[in-house]
């Protein structure tokens, strides 16, 4: 612990020796305060040749320390979130760590981790001394992914340990079986067209297997999941309209190109570690098969969940909301938030401000501050295991007299049937042949900067705008065909976080709650930076207003 407290301690010190500075510096300086043009460069008159420069410099620098203080003060005096995980790390202490993330580190011929492993990487994380980093024993050549910088600090919008999420379902739980239950069914539809939901017979016994869970909390009709609803979140208008968001099927322009959304799928009918070899060479952090994709020729329109698993396996992270901020600025001042000060304006437009300029900035900067946060929860709080782990106990309680507290109604379940049936074992078929990422399922890190790019999104453009000529990718994904529908910039951006993040469940790599509660961070860590941001402009400005994920109103 003494490690932990030295490498803190000097940034902390460094920090209220500049704390004490700020004090001394100046008067209280509200947040909030508009800096006016005749603060900032005295007179208000054509004639500078007596202004002196130095002075009128050395004000603005005082007024943008204190806006930088009161930004801090005021995230500072945010409630602090309960950091509480599910238990399942303590309470399978004596079992392997069975409830736990242990991907690359050594394991048993069962797929149990190597508990003195487990125990050097949890004396990392209590520590956070790099030293002891360097010292987590490896079942091979795979790496883990920056569990460091779960102690990394952020200097504007909230710090990562000042955002919290839910605590997350446990091993044993109804909730957890039956996301179980839905993640086995996406691997066994992945090759369902989206278009062909309503007739194939593959998706009917999905929705039906479903709605048996007694807590299974996905959206329903009248209490049951149906076509209609099933594999999709649960986002204010997320069940009009098309699985996929019109953020990822309508054409970007890139610049000075026109860029169809094409992706090239993983081959229909591929799927990996589904074989016990495969699956332990890979929880021990072993070389990975190649990845079986269609030809360039083949590229296709994201028309299934094959097709959505290859898109989320290679984009970079705000990628889809750079996108998604390129086709609203080519709509036109109608589709800006009312709020944008340049909306009406005759002879002003927004560029480094309320522009393009500073859109793009702030959803890669909130994407990055929402990533830092999700790998404190992830790596400093839940260690949550991964839903192909979790296949592997599943696997085993079938096959040998080894027990691991799965509940029941998953093990009873008409999805185990059908999965033996096809590949012959119960563990979880993947999309990729690495399987999940090297880090910790809970919560998502596509979900994290999918909620923080869409709350920047919808604090920039107006929600109700309505989207022009939407389109739809055809059954087989060759084309864009026209939609008939009305669908709004809020709505489709909702379901763009959640193909991006519910998304990632259909590779196997996630649970239904890693996605929606990461999107939910997400969110907050935006909000955190808007409340920040809001204070910086000179233009008269109203504030920025949307709606939240939950459904509420909120502005800033």
């Amino acid at each position: 612990m003494a490690s932990k407290q030295f490498a803190v301690g000097d940034r902390r010190r460094f920090l209220t020796q500049v704390g004490g500075f700020a004090v001394a510096a100046g008067m209280p300086f509200a947040a909030g305060t508009p800096v006016r043009a005749d603060r900032r460069h005295g007179r208000d008159d054509d004639d500078h040749d007596d202004h002196d420069g130095n002075d009128a410099l050395e004000e603005r620098a005082r007024d943008a320390y204190r806006l930088r203080v009161d930004a801090a003060r005021f995230q500072r005096n945010q409630p602090q979130p309960s950091q509480r995980s599910n238990g399942d790390e303590r309470r399978y202490r004596d079992e392997d760590f069975i409830g736990s993330f242990s991907k690359t580190l050594p394991h048993d011929a069962f797929g149990h981790v190597d508990p003195a492993a487990y125990k050097a990487l949890l004396r990392a994380m209590n520590t956070a001394d790099p030293e002891k980093f360097a010292a987590i024993p490896q079942g091979g050549l795979a790496k883990l992914s920056n569990p460091q910088s779960a102690f990394a600090f952020q200097t504007d919008g909230a710090d990562s340990h000042h955002l919290g999420v839910r605590v997350p379902p446990a091993l044993a739980s109804a909730e957890e079986a039956a996301e179980m239950a839905e993640i086995y069914w996406l691997a066994l539809t992945r090759d369902v067209p989206f278009a062909s939901y309503d007739t194939d017979p593959g998706i009917a016994a999905a929705a039906a297997s479903l709605s048996t869970f007694s807590d299974f909390r996905g959206p329903k009709v009248a209490g049951r999941v149906t076509p209609a609803t099933i594999f999709r979140g649960t986002t204010p208008g997320e069940l009009t309209g098309p699985f996929i968001s019109q953020f990822l099927a309508r054409d970007i322009q890139y610049g000075p190109y026109l860029v169809p959304q094409r992706v090239r799928a993983g081959l229909t009918g591929v799927d990996y570690l589904s074989d016990v070899p495969s699956w332990l060479n890979i929880q021990n952090g072993g070389a990975a098969a190649p990845f079986v994709t269609v030809l360039p020729a083949s590229a296709r329109f994201i028309n299934d969940n094959r097709a959505l698993s290859a898109y989320l396996r290679a984009d970079f992270s705000p990628q889809g909301f750079f996108n998604a901020a390129l086709m609203l600025l080519g709509f036109g001042l109608g589709a800006l938030s009312p709020s944008n000060p340049y909306k009406t304006s005759l002879n002003q437009a927004g560029m480094a401000t309320f522009g393009g300029g500073e859109l793009i900035d702030l959803i890669g900067h909130a994407s990055g501050i929402a990533l830092k946060a999700c790998w404190y929860q992830k790596w400093a709080v839940h260690r949550r295991l991964r839903p192909e782990a979790f296949g592997g106990w599943v696997h085993n309680t079938k096959t040998t007299t080894l027990r691991y507290h799965i509940h029941q109604e998953l093990l009873d379940s008409s999805v185990l049937t059908a999965v033996h049936s096809k590949y012959g074992t119960y563990l979880l078929p993947m999309a990729y042949p690495e399987g999940s990422p090297a880090h910790p399922a809970y919560p998502a890190g596509h979900a994290v900067f999918a909620g923080a790019g869409a709350t920047i999104l919808k604090a920039f453009f107006n929600e109700a705008f309505v989207i022009p000529s939407p389109v739809v990718a055809s059954p087989d994904g060759s084309a864009l065909v026209p939609y008939s529908g009305t669908l709004t910039v809020g709505n489709e951006l909702n379901k763009l976080a959640s193909n991006i993040a519910v998304g990632r469940d259909a590779s196997g790599v996630h649970w239904r709650t890693d996605g929606l509660e990461g999107m939910h961070l997400g969110e907050a860590a935006a909000i955190a930076l808007l409340q920040d941001v809001r204070h910086n402009y000179n233009e008269p400005f109203g504030g920025f207003a949307f709606t939240k994920f939950d459904g509420t109103p909120i502005t800033i």
